[in-house]
């Protein structure tokens, strides 16, 4: 075979390089083959290299064991998609941008080796070093630092979209020593190089056991190497049926009065319990002000001398008395949780949203509490220090003889002071609950959630200087009419009511752990014997409380258990000052126990029936308190769910799906209410299908729920569960980076009866983060005309994209979507 290239440009430098190339199409000579031409082609133009690959492959003859490439769109795609050095809006920016980073980072006009990867765009050190080695082998440049003009050459290569140049460049980097072919230990190289890229240390650890099953699969033979056609066959993969894409089941609106009429519809349709409220509740405040204001614009002595700010600072005051008294209300969580399950109230009230409500009443109560300091020391005093002593006459009954001389006799009356005090108690809870404190996201030390805790139970101190305040009203000396105390009683006895019966309870039913995990990535888990008449839902939270960590405080967890399982257990990751303190705590008693292996899995598990808290056995005194209601425990009243949980937020998650689980297993009794199937209770169990995503940004995370996974595999034949495991610190399918990843999920999967390589199940991993809107419209287009059930628990990233793809893929299809997000 002849090859003779077409004549280069003056540009390329050689204008009369004729290259002819004879191959012996023989068995005998087929590594001899192999080995001088790829030496050849190393020192040929890459228009040459070209040719050659594509005559090599049309003369190839038939009879070879060699197999051919599948040149096929299919297969090209597939491969292509998993060959992209460059992010999108890299490759978008262009040359243009390669072009204004390099003016920037080079030194004398040459590019560091080091700066590489922040000039093209990838962030990876290491792997951008690796990538300019293989390049430069290519390019036969020697040294750590190349020209403008290679630069270009170099990203001409790695932008370049054909399938030979992407292979070629991939090859290159694993082929370190340029012969051609890659031997095992170049194979176990480029996995721990692409696995420490992608933040898989478990993969990286076990690279050498990677690097083996590739060599089995692309060296059969045992020749001790493989070369780029068998790598090019592992990207490409196995031929996949062509998928007919379902007709949406609607299409957008085009009348645009129709279309807002349908938002309307769905907003109001989604919102209106929380309309009513805030409607009514503005309304009381707007109508309490109005009440105060007209009462004192009517008594003419006070109004000659301070006007309509009296009137302004009185409103605000009744203002403020309603709302500080509203406010405890949505934080009586046993009331709430006892009308979620027994009642229909929640039918009309959005019981779910009672944090939410919570913080709208802290706003009034700021705004209240604005209006009445502000209006008094700005203009009330004054004026009435100011005032003709027969203007003040009428209300020496108030103020006294002789008459104050000054702000300070204001302040430090009973009124004055402690207004005061509340202004500051009420300034630092406020400040302290916002989320950039109480999650810690300011890196000091005095915030976190431990200082939310302590500076909101302040209240304490608030409510009974609320009190005193309240009986040492200016204008007011008759007892009937100091409200104050009037508005408090029956919500802070309410709320006494709840707090001692938190108390109480976990006392009389104490939890006995008997089992207890540390898992390496600050996850711990405790498993509890269910205590007697202890009964929930999926869904639900408990409060924990371990006086080894801190006597008072109480914090909320999503139970993990099903209903129908005889234990109860909570999933507790470390992201905060006493998660961390109790994570180190269990950690220290776990270690005192004999543990297997060398996974870093520290666990103790006790007998359930003598695994109790026992001093002997040294473990920390936990008391538990609930369950409480939460949004996800409704789940049960949709056909269809989409659960989606970010990290630690898979909780509440992983319950629904057990329970889903067990009513679908055919259980011989049920351990929560006694009764067997033979004999059923009523239930309002209608979920048919369940899609849930888990998005975690660390491999190991997968072993926290690994038994769920490998039940729902086993148990779901039927196919009611749809379990999608997104590991977000892995490239997204289709770049470089990852393409060693794919090909070893494919082959282990084959190989190993289809476990997954990164989540160790048989629940496949997707990389870097769903595509929401594919994810909504295939959803909408299984289950056209029904109701889905969204349920989120995690970081508020995700939640706005989830709550407005709800609304609109609501309006354009037949699928109604609902979108609920847990509160704590």
């Amino acid at each position: 075979m002849s090859l003779v290239p077409p004549r280069s440009s003056a540009s390329d430098g050689d204008n009369n390089n004729n290259l002819e190339i004879t191959l012996d199409i023989d068995d005998d000579k087929k590594d001899k083959r192999s080995s001088s031409s790829s030496m050849v082609l190393r020192n040929a133009s890459p228009l040459i290299k070209q040719q050659f690959s594509q005559d090599l492959a049309s003369v190839h003859p038939c009879g070879d064991a060699r197999p051919r490439l599948d040149r096929s769109s299919a297969a090209t795609a597939r491969a292509l998609k998993g060959l992209q050095f460059i992010s999108r809006a890299n490759d978008r920016a262009g040359w243009k941008g390669v072009e204004s980073r390099f003016k920037s980072l080079a030194v004398n006009d040459l590019l560091p080796r080091s700066e590489f990867g922040e000039c093209v765009g990838i962030k990876e050190t290491k792997f951008a070093g690796e990538l300019f080695d293989a390049l430069a082998r290519r390019h036969n440049i020697s040294g750590d630092s190349i020209t403008k003009a290679e630069v270009h050459e170099f990203w001409d290569q790695i932008s370049d979209t054909s399938f030979d140049s992407r292979l070629q460049t991939f090859f290159d980097m694993v082929d370190k020593n340029a012969d051609g072919r890659i031997t095992e230990d170049e194979v176990k190289e480029i996995i721990t190089l692409s696995a420490s890229a992608n933040k898989l240390s478990r993969m990286e650890e076990q690279a050498e056991k990677y690097a083996r099953l590739i060599m089995e699969e692309l060296d059969p033979d045992k020749l001790g190497h493989i070369e780029i056609y068998k790598l090019a066959t592992l990207l490409q993969g196995p031929s996949e049926p062509a998928v007919r894409s379902k007709k949406r089941s609607s299409t957008e609106e085009p009348n645009p009065l129709r279309r807002w009429y349908r938002c309307a519809a769905y907003f109001l349709g989604k919102t209106w319990q929380r309309c009513w409220v805030m409607l009514l509740w503005l309304s009381i405040c707007a109508g309490l002000f109005a009440w105060k204001f007209e009462q004192y614009r009517r008594r003419r002595a006070v109004f000659d001398v301070m006007g309509y700010c009296v009137c302004v600072a009185k409103g605000g005051a009744e203002t403020l008395k309603f709302n500080m008294a509203l406010i405890l209300l949505p934080v009586c969580r046993n009331t709430i949780t006892w009308l979620r399950n027994h009642t229909a109230v929640r039918r009309a009230v959005p019981l779910h949203d009672n944090l939410n409500f919570h913080m709208v009443v802290a706003a009034g109560i700021a705004v209240g509490a604005g209006l009445h300091i502000i209006s008094h020391l700005t203009c009330d005093f004054p004026r009435l220090l100011h005032a003709t002593d027969a203007a003040y006459a009428p209300l020496e009954r108030y103020f006294g003889m002789p008459r104050p001389p000054n702000y300070w006799w204001f302040v430090k009356g009973t009124e004055g002071w402690t207004g005061f005090t509340m202004l500051v108690l009420m300034a630092v809870a406020f400040t302290l609950a916002m989320p950039w404190f109480r999650r810690g996201t300011i890196k000091k030390r005095l915030p976190g959630f431990n200082t939310f805790w302590y500076s909101h139970h302040l209240f304490v101190v608030v409510y009974v200087l609320l009190i005193v305040h309240g009986q040492s009203l200016y204008l007011t000396d008759k007892f009937a009419k100091k409200s104050t105390w009037m508005y408090l009683a029956v919500p802070v006895v309410l709320y006494a009511c709840e707090r001692l019966t938190r108390a109480l309870r976990s006392r009389v039913r104490p939890a006995k752990i008997r089992k207890v995990a540390v898992y390496p990535n600050k996850l711990l888990t405790l498993q509890f014997s269910k205590p007697e008449g202890f009964r929930y839902k999926s869904g639900q939270y408990i409060f924990i409380n371990c006086a080894s960590v801190s006597p008072f405080e109480w914090h909320p967890f999503s139970i993990t258990s099903a209903p129908q399982d005889s234990y109860l257990s909570v999933h507790i990751r470390s992201l905060g000052d006493w998660t961390g303190d109790l994570n180190k705590l269990f950690s220290e008693v776990c270690r005192r126990q004999p543990t297997q292996g060398n996974t870093g899995l520290l666990q103790v598990e006790y007998d359930q029936e003598g695994g109790g808290p026992t001093a002997d056995q040294g473990l920390p005194k936990v008391r538990i308190d609930g369950p409480y209601g939460a949004p996800a425990q409704d789940y049960q009243q949709y056909d269809v769910v989409l659960l989606v949980g970010l990290g630690i937020g898979a909780t509440p998650m992983i319950s629904i799906i057990k329970d889903i689980i067990n009513n679908m297993k055919p259980l011989d009794g049920d351990l929560e209410t006694g009764t067997g199937r033979d004999n059923p209770e009523p239930t309002s169990f209608q979920t048919q299908r369940a899609y849930f995503y888990w998005m975690t940004p660390e491999q190991g995370s997968f072993d926290w729920f690994k038994d769920v996974m490998d039940d729902v595999a086993k148990t779901d034949t039927e196919g009611v569960i749809e379990f999608h495991n997104y590991c977000t610190s892995v490239y997204e399918e289709g770049d470089a980076r990852s393409a060693v990843i794919t090909m070893l999920q494919s082959l282990n999967r084959a190989k190993h009866g289809g476990v997954d390589v990164v989540s160790g199940t048989k629940v496949n991993a997707h990389f870097a983060r769903p595509n929401w809107p594919d994810v909504y419209q295939r959803i909408a287009d299984n289950h056209p005309q029904q109701r889905v059930g969204v349920f989120y628990c995690g970081s508020p990233k995700v939640t706005k994209e989830l709550r407005e793809l709800a609304q609109e893929f609501s309006t354009k299809t037949s699928t109604k979507f609902e979108f609920h997000k847990e509160n704590f």
